[in-house]
């Protein structure tokens, strides 16, 4: 007893003296109904007698905090997840909701880490940014019932709710646009452990299928370092081959810009001789020569819809997991012919 009251007391902690789960603390103390009345004064009695507020917990439950991956939102991408952390305060504010964003290391989303990120900020809704969690992770976030929505990313159970990107379309249409360019030889640059860019490559393995004649190549990206300059490399070794393939489908911009490096640098003309689509639609695809064909990703818009997520979950704990996807829209650029 001694040793738990030493350092920060979670509800987990709670859970193991009143000898009941961690779910029906977390449902105790905030007030839900579906609890023995006898029940209910036990583990209030046990919080009291051990430092744990009980009302600060309840009001907790009101408040959202945001995990989001340290190594995404600190690296090339951070531009892609400061849109999202933009929608997703505009909504927190629209609906009245608090609201406070945190980074984590990947290895840190653990339901111990988790809970006590949660803890220090004083929430009791999640918002998981560009992290899918383990299956240790998601079991105890339903465990404990606490209200969780991934942004950008999805739940292949359909346990958690979730916004995102429509993937799995997105890359159809970005890979369409070559397949419509004439090109029979397509290049995927890609490689990730997330469901999000899994739903990609299935798209664009679904439209290569689809296309009489054509052929696809994933070209799986290892990210130890710069993925401008391992894109380049990568595809510098394939035009070596002199395999015949005329075009790229880049998993996002900054492989794409990597690509039309080496590309332009082999010779070849964008993009009558090698056509290049991207996806996310970042800055820096208006800064390449030519400019990028890509496809946007409304940053802003996927936020939101987290929120919206959050607040139906926050009325109706017993609800249905809701995944909204929204649609991937093709940018006009250099790198593809225009219809």
């Amino acid at each position: 007893m001694n040793e738990i009251k030493t350092k920060r007391l979670r509800q987990a902690d709670i859970a193991t003296m009143a000898g009941v789960s961690v779910s029906t603390v977390s449902r105790v103390l905030a007030n839900e109904p579906g609890i023995s009345e006898s029940v209910r004064q036990h583990i209030l009695k046990v919080a009291a007698e051990n430092g744990y507020s009980a009302r600060t917990a309840t009001g907790a439950l009101r408040g959202t905090l945001a995990l989001i991956a340290s190594d995404g939102v600190t690296g090339g991408l951070s531009v892609f997840y400061e849109g999202i952390v933009e929608g997703l305060r505009a909504g927190a504010l629209d609906a009245g909701v608090p609201f406070e964003v945190r980074l984590i290391r990947e290895n840190r989303a653990t339901p111990d880490g988790v809970h006590e990120y949660m803890q220090t900020a004083g929430a009791g809704g999640l918002f998981l940014v560009g992290i899918d969690p383990s299956a240790e992770l998601r079991a105890w976030l339903e465990d404990a019932a606490i209200p969780t929505v991934l942004v950008n990313g999805t739940d292949p159970k359909l346990r958690l709710d979730g916004a995102s990107p429509s993937n799995f379309f997105g890359a159809y249409e970005a890979t369409t646009r070559l397949l419509d360019a004439g090109h029979r030889k397509i290049l995927h640059l890609t490689g990730s452990h997330r469901n999000t860019i899994r739903e990609r490559v299935r798209g664009f393995k679904a439209a290569i299928t689809d296309a009489d004649g054509a052929e696809g190549r994933l070209v799986s990206m290892s990210f130890q370092g710069s993925a401008i300059h391992e894109a380049h490399e990568l595809t510098s070794a394939v035009l070596a081959e002199k395999a015949g393939f005329t075009a790229a489908f880049c998993m996002n911009d900054f492989i794409a810009v990597g690509v039309l490096e080496a590309v332009t640098e082999a010779g070849l003309r964008v993009p009558e001789d090698f056509a290049i689509v991207g996806f996310d639609d970042l800055p820096c695809a208006l800064m390449t020569n030519p400019p990028l064909s890509t496809m946007r990703v409304d940053r802003v818009a996927l936020g939101r819809e987290a929120v919206s997520l959050m607040v139906a979950r926050f009325r109706d704990r017993n609800a249905p997991a809701r995944q909204i996807c929204h649609a991937v829209v093709p940018i006009a650029g250099g790198t593809v012919p225009n219809p």
